[in-house]
């Protein structure tokens, strides 16, 4: 086996043995950066040997034109090349090299179950894993717990995200493991690509934990001042709450399409005060979003970022994509060499 042929992925970061995922060109760079240095690293060490074996050669030559008493200066030589030589050749931790993830068997495992009809359940399994982290004890976060914890009130109907990402996870599993953690974390990502919203990079090397504790999560009938309250032990802004609330974007919400990740959400809620309600097609009325949602609007801080949002979908989504990244980062455990 030739050796830059060796499954060695060089993109590892430097304060963790963590890598990034991302389905971005710059993903693609780093890749290859990382194979130009174990390139050029073996390059160096095979230059090296060369520099090693032309000095034998030469001096054998030499040797053997001053006649027969050299001959064994010649064997000499020879085996001290064979001892040297071994240490001059590339060697490769094969133990390290295994536990190395291949980020795209992750995506593709994702993007085999999932559909935009499932993206908006997937989504909300990454908040509610997530969204359990608090500063103060440090519990909680993105740790693949919420599978777990699919019977507590606030997780009801996440049970069918599960479902669709453990077909993903056994075929993942067969060719590398993968964390939960790890896997919703991911799946969020391309659930909001799948529907049209940002490409978001995701660190992998997660550790999965046990059940959280309970009571972590907001409840639907806080008002904004409650929420923000929330969200600041959590580590986050009041910006950064309106941005990951524009997930309902998605979803049977009633905020646009369930299928388009865009800032109707925001356009909605601008537009629209006080709740507005839906028909739900038996004659029925609905309300469009939370109250959660709505009370977004009723706070001076949050309607600043509401208009901000409804006005510009290109700063949405790179602060949606920068949030989501503090989101499944807050809390996690990572894999160590």
């Amino acid at each position: 086996m030739e050796l830059n042929s060796i499954p060695y992925i060089a993109s590892w970061s430097s304060s963790s043995s963590c890598f990034y995922y991302s389905y971005s060109r710059c993903a693609c760079r780093g890749t290859r950066d990382g194979k130009l240095v174990t390139k050029a690293s073996a390059a160096g060490r095979k230059r090296a040997a060369d520099s090693v074996c032309s000095q034998l050669s030469e001096q054998g030559t030499e040797d053997s034109i001053s006649g027969p008493r050299s001959s064994w200066r010649i064997r000499r030589r020879d085996l001290a090349s064979a001892i040297l030589l071994p240490f001059l050749i590339p060697r490769v931790n094969i133990s390290i090299a295994a536990e190395i993830y291949d980020a795209s068997i992750i995506r593709s495992g994702v993007r085999s179950v999932l559909t935009k009809g499932k993206a908006a359940g997937v989504l909300r399994l990454v908040f509610h894993d997530a969204g359990t982290f608090e500063i103060g004890d440090g519990s909680g976060g993105m740790n693949g717990s919420i599978i777990y914890e699919v019977d507590r009130p606030e997780n009801i109907g996440l049970n069918r995200s599960i479902k669709i990402l453990r077909k993903a996870k056994e075929g993942i599993d067969n060719v590398q493991k993968v964390s939960w953690a790890d896997l919703i974390a991911v799946a969020g990502a391309e659930a909001v690509a799948l529907c049209g919203g940002p490409e978001i990079p995701v660190r992998l090397g997660r550790v999965d934990s046990s059940a959280d504790p309970s009571g972590k999560l907001p409840e639907e009938t806080l008002d904004a001042a409650s929420l923000k309250t929330l969200f600041s032990k959590k580590g986050f802004s009041a910006q950064e709450l309106v941005v990951l609330s524009g997930a309902h974007t998605i979803g049977g919400k009633g905020f646009g399409s369930p299928v388009v990740f865009d800032n109707t959400y925001f356009k909605v809620l601008l537009d629209n005060r006080p709740p507005q309600t839906s028909s739900t097609g038996n004659g029925m009325a609905a309300m469009v979003g939370l109250r959660t949602d709505w009370a977004l609007t009723e706070d001076d801080e949050c309607l600043r970022w509401i208009r901000i949002y409804a006005e510009d979908q290109a700063r949405f989504f790179d602060d949606f994509r920068d949030t989501y990244i503090k989101l499944v980062d807050s809390g996690a455990s990572w894999r160590t060499a």
